[in-house]
């Protein structure tokens, strides 16, 4: 799949950049990373929060090899319902462009310190 696939693919969800990342592509909203198109398929940030409605929508989470035993990605396939449909596209990408928020915002909170 191409950038501009991918951009169409989005188009009813919002503007989304494309950028060459690990030899596929991050899909980007709002400078925010939502998605990934890897293996030729599209995985959509997920979380603590939005990982139960994606797995029990038959999603699968991105699992790779890493050091003898099997890492779990933060990313989500896209629902099959949703592929040939654009408005059911774009909720799974408003859910996956929360998941981005709460991980933004997560970064930004610092304990704060207390004098000596």
């Amino acid at each position: 799949m191409q950038p501009a696939d991918l951009i169409d693919m989005f188009a009813e969800f919002g503007p989304v950049t494309v950028r060459r990342m690990f030899g596929d592509h991050g899909i980007y909203y709002q400078g925010r990373i939502i998605a990934l198109h890897s293996f030729d398929e599209v995985w959509l940030k997920a979380d603590g929060e939005s990982a139960p409605v994606f797995a029990a929508a038959s999603s699968r989470q991105w699992v790779y090899e890493g050091k003898g035993k099997p890492a779990l990605m933060p990313y989500w396939s896209v629902p099959d319902a949703a592929l040939d449909d654009p408005a059911e596209l774009a909720e799974w990408a408003r859910k996956a462009d929360a998941a981005s928020r709460r991980a933004e915002m997560s970064k930004k909170v610092k304990p704060s310190r207390r004098p000596s």
